[in-house]
């Protein structure tokens, strides 16, 4: 059964955040006191996305500048793509997409349909933009897309702060497979903490399905010293590591990419994830989002 929509405004300095209940918990937008137009979207206190309506290529977000880089170098510059989203938010990448590589056309599978409507209504898209939102089950949603249709998968699905376990295995990954053309690429933001565990188990499954893996992370992350997101990228074809490394080492809060051998010898000998053993990734500490 869904929650009752009750909507409350909270008028602040400027402009009133908008609080709303959705299925997936308490929904917050808040304005950005340094952007005009620009909000960002809590769950239940988490933080899920950002967007700045008068400039859709703004990233403020550190994993979602990651993912921004992928984006970026998935084909020449500005051709428009195919792109699959699991997990939607407030569709801050799919923006960034259609902003960035117009006539780009992408689907979005976002199962909180409540919160698609909350942000239909307070942060419409570009009418204009080539983008399908689907309200079901990511892995459901991604089994609707056309064999080879996408050049890029991203998945960034989180449920109380975890990713659900059926989105972690192998079998997802050849679901992932089916709907990438040949040559395409699929990244996902996976969060974890000391010790790394999950991380390490998603780097070993998706090296059982993919030639090619990449991973960028702040080094205190991969040094298991703090909770925190890392973007996991994986195809078939030789990677962009070289600009890859580049742009995450020039980020506001720069990260490090890794793979190859030192990538594969970090899985510490971890086995790949099936649907039988799958688990959901490990809740944040509570001081994460404080």
């Amino acid at each position: 059964m869904g929650k009752s929509r009750n909507t409350r405004r909270e008028r602040g300095a400027d402009t009133a955040a908008v609080v709303e209940a959705v299925d997936g918990g308490l929904a917050e937008l808040l304005p950005d006191r340094d952007r005009a137009r620009a909000w960002t979207l809590l769950i239940d206190g988490a933080p899920q996305s950002h967007v700045d309506l008068d400039d859709p290529a703004y990233l403020s977000f550190e994993y979602q500048r990651r993912l921004g880089h992928v984006i970026d170098l998935t084909g020449p510059p500005g051709r428009p793509v195919h792109v699959v989203h699991l997990g939607g938010g407030a569709f801050t990448l799919a923006r960034y997409v259609a902003a960035t590589r117009p006539r780009s056309t992408q689907q979005v599978v976002e199962r909180d349909a409540a919160l698609v409507r909350l942000v239909r209504r307070e942060l419409p898209l570009d009418p204009g933009a080539r983008i399908r939102v689907r309200s079901v089950d990511a892995r459901e949603g991604l089994g609707k897309v056309p064999d080879g249709w996408a050049d890029l998968v991203v998945a960034d699905v989180f449920s109380g702060a975890r990713t659900p376990a059926h989105l972690t295995s192998t079998e997802f990954l050849d679901e992932v497979r089916r709907a990438l053309k040949p040559g395409g690429l699929y990244a996902a933001n996976i969060a974890d903490g000391p010790p790394l565990a999950h991380l390490r188990g998603q780097i070993a499954t998706a090296a059982a399905r993919f030639a090619e893996l990449a991973l960028v992370a702040d080094p205190t992350v991969l040094r298991g010293k703090r909770f925190g997101n890392a973007v996991l990228l994986a195809g078939d074809l030789p990677l962009p590591i070289a600009e890859l490394t580049r742009r995450a080492a020039s980020d506001p809060h720069p990260a490090r990419v890794e793979h190859g051998r030192p990538l594969l010898d970090f899985t510490g000998g971890a086995t790949p994830v099936t649907d039988a053993a799958a688990v959901a990734s490990p809740a944040p500490p509570p001081s994460v989002f404080r």
